[in-house]
């Protein structure tokens, strides 16, 4: 276990603090993933980290962890902490985490073997990340995100997302009109549709599964242009699923054979 902690200077904790906010996020070009589990998914990818942060005392949650030998470990003060973590009751380990760059989406598509989860105008970040968390689980290579999407490097979808989004690949801020007819030359493309379609069905093709907002839905533009719509059909008195639950049954069914 490491214990060469370095303390922080005010400018590094002023520094931090900014990545709450999706303009210091984009301005530093660094965002934060809290948590046990967060951080070990993130040592198993290739994600750049620039620093770790623990608070010793909470040292049984955190120090079987892997710290990398070259990458700084400071230790901060619960006050400290308390102005950059999301965690009322903290792990206390947070990652520093270097912002990486997607790669060309085009050639992507084309050597991509798994399958894609497209999300229209989803701005919550809990759901986002809950969606990325469904998506790795059943087996989704990548994500892409329309424009009007919550960053997926929020803090908060990146704790519900449980280091899941470090295994993904990412595009974000996409003209989902202009994408759909290239990603349609690699991908059977669904569309989720609450009014009308057929039930989620096994599909043998490689598949993109666009889902819209729960308030709205995707446009019907965007539905028109899917190969086929999936309505889960349901005969209880709640008036609706959830997106993540009406995700994740979608996206089993496109693991199924």
């Amino acid at each position: 276990m490491r214990t060469d902690f370095l303390d922080p200077s005010g400018a590094q904790l002023k520094k931090w603090t900014r990545l709450d906010d999706a303009r210091g996020r984009r301005e530093e070009g660094m965002f934060l993933a809290e948590g046990v589990k967060v951080v070990e998914e993130l040592l198993k990818s290739d994600w750049p980290v620039k620093a770790l942060l623990v608070i010793p005392e909470k040292e049984k949650y955190w120090r079987e962890l892997p710290f990398p030998r070259e990458v700084p470990v400071y230790q901060l003060k619960r006050s400290q902490w308390g102005k950059i973590g999301q965690d009322k009751e903290p792990e206390g380990v947070m990652a520093v985490v270097g912002t990486k760059k997607a790669p060309e989406w085009p050639s992507w598509l084309g050597k991509s073997s798994g399958n894609l989860l497209i999300l229209h105008e989803i701005n919550n970040p809990l759901n986002l990340g809950a969606l990325m968390r469904s998506a790795l689980w059943f087996g989704f290579e990548g994500v892409i995100l329309s424009a009007n999407s919550a960053d997926y490097t929020n803090p908060k979808a990146v704790r519900a997302s449980m280091g899941s989004l470090f295994h993904l690949t990412t595009f974000a801020d996409m003209d989902l009109k202009k994408a759909l007819p290239e990603i349609k030359k690699h991908f059977f493309v669904i569309g989720s549709d609450a009014r009308e379609g057929v039930p989620p069905r096994p599909v043998q093709k490689k598949t993109a599964l666009i889902l819209g907002s729960e308030s709205h839905g995707l446009p019907q533009s965007i539905l028109e242009t899917a190969d086929e719509r999936w309505r889960i059909p349901g005969g209880g008195r709640a008036e609706s699923l959830s997106l993540p639950q009406a995700a994740a049954i979608m996206m089993y069914e496109c693991t199924r054979e």
